[in-house]
């Protein structure tokens, strides 16, 4: 007999305050081992994808939900859309554990939300398993192209991410331009291969790494001039002017900021600061960062426009703002004397503030 357990905690939040709803679910028949977390609903709906992942256990899958879901909502904020935070993760290897009945579990779990909550692509996730989790659940984005859907997000995270840095180019050294410009791409995945190509196109010297020696390969293969370093370490280590985290959180810790000779970072990757703290010691450096969860909204962007049937140019138009509002909250950081994390998360949380104010939690139509 399959049996799911479906658990619901308040669950304190590592950023203060607490989220509104942690759900996590077990599948016996298929494997599933999930955590949903819901930051808040105030602006609307929350809508993060699924990263399926091999979590040392359930405490990781926590943290990492945790963080997830809280730069979810401040990312739809700073991007102006009507949506909360949420972000899922599963605990497994998807290379091993991945099948149909597990993410067909997964979709009656979603499901159960009732739309509180909508899923899209993430790490180990991609638009063909939206596909098979939509079969069970009515509150997916991120389909297939042949499903209606937006396809893969990466590509406008990848062009919002260039857009933020060329906002950053100007407000340093007074033009959007990279052309010439040294950029180290760390993760050459979903998000940096398509970021490496508009870095290019755009004239700047590219280096890359990757834990994966074909993910680099095919990147030198596919575009003419870019060259290829050992790992990270050895990466911060190299001449930049600019600097772009594009795999997993995290990639900002003393030891590589303090290593770090760029005057820019700007990446793909999510929740890039180590620790509280971190961006001062960005600041502290003469380091000028350019917030991820800004810069990295054209994901979101592209997955949310699927819920008004979805328009590439539309999304892409929208996806243009990135430079502004990053560029937005450069200024403001210079102006009031605070990092640009901080001057970001005020944006942010004051529109939430704003909109939110006549309701505390987003329920579905009745």
């Amino acid at each position: 007999m399959n049996t799911t357990d479906v658990e619901t905690r308040t669950i304190p939040s590592p950023f203060g305050g607490g989220h509104e709803q942690v759900v996590f679910c077990s599948d016996e028949a298929s494997g599933l081992r999930a955590v949903v977390a819901i930051a808040s609903t105030g602006l609307g709906p929350g809508l993060g994808g699924t990263r399926f992942y091999p979590y040392a256990d359930e405490g990781a899958a926590l943290t990492d939900v945790l963080a997830l879901s809280k730069a979810m909502a401040y990312k739809a904020s700073l991007a102006g859309l009507d949506l909360g935070g949420g972000k899922a993760v599963i605990i497994g290897d998807p290379r091993r554990d991945k099948s149909e009945a597990l993410l067909r579990a997964y979709g009656r779990f979603v499901q159960s939300l009732n739309g509180r909550y909508y899923t899209a692509c993430d790490v180990g996730t991609y638009p063909e398993d939206m596909d098979v989790i939509a079969r069970e659940c009515d509150f997916v984005t991120g389909r297939t192209v042949e499903h209606g859907g937006a396809g893969d997000s990466s590509v406008l995270t990848a062009y919002g991410v260039f857009q933020g840095m060329r906002a950053s180019a100007e407000f340093v050294w007074g033009s959007p331009s990279l052309a010439g410009r040294v950029v180290g791409v760390a993760g050459v995945g979903k998000v940096g291969r398509h970021l490496v190509g508009h870095l290019v196109e755009d004239g700047a010297e590219v280096v890359v790494t990757d834990v994966s020696a074909e993910a680099v390969e095919s990147v030198l293969q596919t575009y003419e001039g870019v060259r290829a370093v050992s790992d990270t370490a050895t990466l911060v280590r190299q001449h930049l002017d600019v600097y772009a985290p594009c795999a997993l959180g995290g990639a900002l810790d003393d030891d590589t900021v303090a290593a770090l000779g760029a005057a820019i970072v700007c990446g793909g990757a999510n929740n890039q600061l180590a620790h509280p703290g971190t961006e001062l010691l960005l600041e502290q450096r003469g380091i000028v960062y350019a917030p991820d969860y800004c810069v990295n909204a054209g994901g979101l962007i592209q997955v949310a426009d699927e819920l008004e049937g979805f328009s590439f140019e539309r999304a892409k138009a929208r996806a243009t703002r990135i430079q502004q509002t990053t560029f937005d909250v450069l200024t403001r950081a210079k102006g009031e004397g605070v990092a640009p994390s901080v001057a970001a998360d005020q944006i942010a949380e004051q529109r939430i503030a704003e909109v939110s104010r006549l309701r505390s939690t987003w329920l579905p139509p009745r």
